[in-house]
Formats: C-alpha cells, sequence, structure tokens
C-alpha cells in the first residue's frame, strides 16, 4: 500500500488546487485536488506534507492540521493510504509546478470543478466539522462504488443510489 499526504491549504476564503494536467499515466489526469505526495522512507506525514508543499508550490505550510486518513483503492492502481490535512502557508506562490497547474479557487466553486466523487465528499466533511475521521473509497474506473465514514457504509448517501 502507498503511503501519501494531501493538503488543502486555505486563504482569504480560496483553496489552493492543482489542476493534474502533466503527469503521464496519472490515476488524478485531469482532475482538481490539493496538493501533497509520497512519503519518503522515514518520513513522517506531517513531515511528508511540509515537504510536498515546499516542493509543490514554494510555500511554507503553517498550522497543518491533520483532519483525516483516507483508504483509496481502485482497480488497476496499487491502493493508497492518505493523510488528509488543511493549513494555511506563508510565501510566494510557484509559477510552474511539475505536477500540473496551481490556482486559488474560492470555496462557492469548487463544487463546479472536475473532481473525484469520493474527494466532495471529503471536502463536504472538512467544511462540516473539525474531528479527526477516516474514510474509505473504492472506484472502478471513475465511478465511486463503496464509501465508508468511520466503517459506516455512507455509499448510497455518496452516489445516490
Amino acid at each position: 500500500m502507498k503511503l501519501t499526504t494531501i493538503c488543502y491549504i486555505e486563504r482569504d476564503g480560496c483553496y489552493l488546487m492543482l489542476h493534474r494536467v502533466k503527469k503521464k499515466q496519472d490515476v488524478n489526469e485531469g482532475k482538481w485536488i490539493g496538493v501533497g505526495g509520497k512519503m519518503e522512507a522515514g518520513e513522517s506525514p506531517d513531515e511528508c506534507i511540509a515537504r510536498e508543499v515546499r516542493e509543490e508550490t514554494g510555500l511554507t505550510l503553517v498550522q497543518p492540521r491533520l483532519r483525516g486518513v483516507i483508504t483509496f483503492v481502485s482497480e488497476g492502481w496499487e491502493d493508497e493510504l492518505i493523510f488528509l490535512y488543511t493549513g494555511e502557508a506563508e510565501g510566494v506562490l510557484n509559477d510552474s509546478c511539475d505536477e500540473g497547474v496551481l490556482r486559488w479557487v474560492p470555496l462557492h466553486q469548487i463544487g463546479s470543478l472536475n473532481l473525484w466523487a469520493g474527494d466532495r465528499v471529503f471536502l463536504h466533511l472538512l467544511r462540516q466539522s473539525q474531528e479527526c475521521f477516516s474514510l474509505k473509497l473504492c472506484y472502478r474506473g471513475d465511478d465511486l462504488i463503496h464509501c465508508a465514514l468511520n466503517g459506516k457504509d455512507i455509499t448510497a448517501q455518496t452516489t445516490g443510489e
């Protein structure tokens, strides 16, 4: 299982979003996500997210908060355990990022972006509660086929079935 981090940096009513349009063979191709990446050997999730934010954005993460742990399962891809953070950042945003295009997106416009269905679930949770949660997201292609929050199946609530 791959260990990764992701962070939604907030500033002036916006989240810093990454439009994944530059990498080949990318499970996130064409999607808008937060910034983050793979943990390196011996690295804690906190160390990883600070490094990834710096590398991808040029910003220094301040006051990061672990908000959730997500188990991401998708046919044809390695299972992933994602440590989900929110936080603020200082510094000047990079003009270029190897991963894609960075944009500050107003919170009220996030829903209009091309997002994973499961991202819509946890972005909603981030705005509704300050508690740390566990979320399992299972996909077939781009379709969310199973979703569990803190061990409870919520698939019907998230897929409309």
